[in-house]
């Protein structure tokens, strides 16, 4: 649920009759049925996201707390702009940059922002894999980059996944993510924040590659943590916070 829309939101699901289950002062669980579009204003009122999807704003939002001055934040790989909601609840004067690979997905993302009430960010087209020219534009002091990756921590809900899934692709998971944050970390201030996050189980595209940022970047690993679903019906996730030297 969105600052300031708690109660709103609550009272009109108690009104309709549906159902719900208090998780946080922020987020409530339904039953998997409930057409909560006709009841409540999405994007505005509350977003739909995974309950540990959720969690990751805790780590998004001890960075933000942690600098005092008005903040860049990039949001290198956006997608439908989530994450980036998240930051801008935590803290609306952030001053937000969006980037992702096709420009489909950013326009999703610009519906989202638009009903959000999200108006002043920069969007760009980047493929992060390529040292383009339009990353060296960009200087953050925070940096989230949710990379593609397996998805293994949400199979519990996409069993199908798992069926067709190759164990080859584990690696190249890996190469790609360590490509992407090679090139997106290039543009952290110092003093600045890079959150890493996947929505993976395995070792090789969490915490391998946490150890290949903190060993290439020397970057100060300040907390990593496996954020586990199976347990409440939730995707499984990894984060890793990492700090740059001044």
């Amino acid at each position: 649920m969105r600052p300031g829309k708690e109660k709103l939101a609550t009272q009109k699901l108690q009104h309709a009759g549906i159902a719900f289950k208090i998780i946080s002062e922020t987020c409530l669980a339904l039953p998997n049925a409930s057409k909560i579009d006709e009841i409540i204003k999405l994007d505005e009122e509350a977003v739909i996201q995974d309950q540990n999807s959720q969690k990751t704003g805790a780590f998004i939002k001890s960075q933000i707390s942690d600098l005092k001055s008005q903040i860049d934040l990039w949001d290198c790989c956006a997608g439908s702009g989530g994450k980036s909601i998240m930051a801008f609840d935590i803290d609306p004067k952030i001053k937000l940059t969006v980037s992702d690979t096709r420009e489909s997905i950013l326009a999703n993302l610009k519906k989202r922002f638009a009903t959000a009430g999200i108006k002043d960010y920069k969007s760009l087209i980047i493929d992060l894999l390529q040292n383009k020219s339009e990353i060296k534009n960009i200087k953050s002091e925070i940096i989230i980059a949710d990379v593609p990756c397996s998805g293994s921590g949400t199979w519990s809900r996409t069993p199908e996944q798992l069926y067709f899934f190759q164990e080859r692709k584990i690696e190249e998971y890996s190469k790609l993510q360590k490509r992407i944050v090679s090139n997106a970390i290039a543009q952290l201030q110092p003093g600045g924040s890079f959150v890493y996050i996947t929505c993976s189980v395995f070792k090789k595209e969490n915490e391998e590659v946490a150890m290949y940022i903190k060993e290439n970047f020397h970057l100060h690993l300040k907390q990593m943590e496996v954020l586990k679903g199976y347990d409440k019906k939730a995707d499984s996730m990894f984060v890793a916070v990492f700090k740059k030297p001044l």
